[in-house]
């Protein structure tokens, strides 16, 4: 969701129409080749050894420990122009940790716009049972982080348009919004220039597979997250034979357009936010219509915070979807909702500024920037003003606290964009390739628990395999379930497929 993030034009960045109607919906453009992504590139690419050196630090993390590496990947800009200059793509991994190795593990944590970099040695704990056998890489996606990252506005900008009404009552409100929009588009083609063309979901599954031959595998072994489920797919579309252990957890619905993706979010944080409820003591309905009216409240007048900024209703619905990711972070969403109903607005604020990565400096991370440029060149729909404002009623039916806000969304997200999107709903068929596991959450917020259904239709008959967590929170792998951790580590290790509609309680 773009505004509450996680899925495809999730915004993961968690930001598609039917499928099996023959038509092509592949992500990378007409002229870009379609067989694999080493076919006719120069051996300076196809043999090239990444420069692995000591990891530094950034603006936003230390160095991590000497056990892992960085390094960078050159991938034709223009995959159409495979001689044609090229883009520095930044790697990070980690050796094995036992001797009975198997491979590359490579991993995509979402978005888009996620910074693998910054992120595997932090998720590195959590997959320490597969560590021992495979080499934990990442990357920065191109537009991302180190990988030639993109940035649309400067901080002043970005706390400035705070003040702009993501869910427009007025005319003047609505001017203010779709300006604002377009205003960040314009910036976006200012700071990318030619890479805004060239960051796609299609163009990084290529990326991918140059990693997967210059890190010497045969096969694409990869973990992928949120987003990285979609970017998973398309690879294993574009390399159904380069299909190697395939997991993909919290899986987007490849099956929804950009309308299809907002209304499938909307039911998901809804349906987060009523276990949330549940688990308060409070009646779903009555607790969801009393945050309703704070929204109401903070629409007309935003509350004070005590950092002398304000809380206003778009601010305060980004900062109740942040703690609905994760179970554990509940508590701070209640402390949140009575502060504020106590007329303090800072506790929702501090959320929200976690989701937008604000630091207490006033410095903003840009990782939605990307977000915005990746699936704007990706998604092909631009609902208008006058197509969304009808919609609206359907997204308030089905969710009262965040569905106006995905609603408007549809229509500014990628509003007078510079650039082109190329599919309606991404291609992720593989006929023909390896068992891919697709793991389900019944009460994931971001990536709705039936998409992974829907993947597995769509990947095709003996392909898509899913499994169900009777979970909450975003993902499953690693969130507490012995029988979904236990289950995807026999799949990475020893090739074990389980039973497709294998459920864990």
């Amino acid at each position: 969701m773009a505004g509450c993030g996680g899925g495809s034009s999730d915004n993961s960045g968690d930001t598609g129409a039917g499928a099996g109607d023959g038509k092509d919906r592949s992500a990378p453009s007409s002229t870009a080749p379609a067989g694999p992504s080493t076919a006719g590139l120069p051996s300076s690419l196809t043999t090239q050894k990444p420069d692995w050196g000591r990891c530094k630090a950034t603006a936003d993390s230390a160095a991590p420990s000497a056990d892992w590496q960085c390094g960078t990947l050159k991938a034709p800009l223009d995959w159409s122009k495979p001689d044609g200059p090229t883009i520095d793509v930044a790697l990070i991994r980690a050796r094995a940790t036992g001797d009975d190795r198997i491979g590359s593990l490579l991993f995509n944590f979402g978005g888009p716009g996620g910074s693998g970099v910054s992120m595997m040695p932090y998720y590195a704990t959590t997959v320490a049972e597969p560590h021992e056998r495979y080499d934990l890489v990442s990357f920065d996606p191109r537009g991302v982080g180190a990988s030639e990252g993109v940035r649309c506005r400067g901080d002043r900008d970005i706390q400035a348009a705070e003040t702009v009404d993501n869910t427009p009552d007025t005319p003047a409100e609505e001017k203010a919004y779709l300006q604002d929009a377009a205003g960040f588009g314009k910036g976006c083609a200012r700071a990318a220039g030619k890479l805004m063309a060239h960051v796609s979901t299609a163009d990084t599954a290529r990326d991918m597979d140059l990693m997967r031959q210059v890190l010497g595998d045969t096969k694409l072994h990869y973990f992928g997250i949120s987003y990285g489920t979609e970017l998973g797919g398309v690879y294993a579309h574009l390399f159904p034979k380069n299909v190697g252990r395939i997991i993909l957890d919290a899986v987007v619905d490849p099956t929804a357009d950009t309308v299809g993706h907002a209304k499938n979010q909307a039911l998901g944080f809804q349906r987060a936010l009523d276990d949330y409820l549940k688990s308060t003591g409070q009646d779903p309905a009555e607790g969801t219509r009393k945050i309703a009216d704070l929204l109401d409240r903070l629409d007309a007048q935003p509350l004070p915070a005590t950092s002398g900024r304000r809380l206003t209703q778009s601010l305060a619905v980004t900062g109740i979807a942040l703690p609905l990711y994760s179970r554990s972070r509940w508590p701070e969403l209640t402390e949140a909702l009575k502060t504020a109903e106590q007329g303090d607005g800072s506790r929702l604020l501090s959320l929200a500024d976690d989701y937008n990565e604000r630091h207490s400096s006033g410095r903003y991370g840009t990782s939605s920037h990307a977000q915005r440029v990746i699936s704007c060149l990706d998604d092909r729909q631009r609902p208008t003003p006058e197509e969304t404002k009808k919609l609206l009623p359907e997204f308030a039916e089905i969710s009262p606290v965040f569905g106006k806000f995905l609603g408007w969304d549809t229509a500014g997200w990628c509003h007078d964009w510079p650039v082109a999107g190329q599919y309606d709903t991404p291609e992720v068929g593989a006929p023909g390739a390896a068992p891919i596991l697709l793991v389900g959450n019944t009460g994931d917020p971001a990536t709705p628990y039936e998409g992974a259904r829907r993947m597995a239709d769509e990947l095709g008959k003996g392909v898509g395999v899913e499994l169900t967590w009777k979970g909450e929170g975003h993902g499953a792998y690693g969130k507490g379930s012995d029988c979904v951790d236990t289950t995807v580590n026999a799949y990475l290790l020893d090739g074990t497929v389980p039973k497709d509609g294998k459920v864990c309680a």
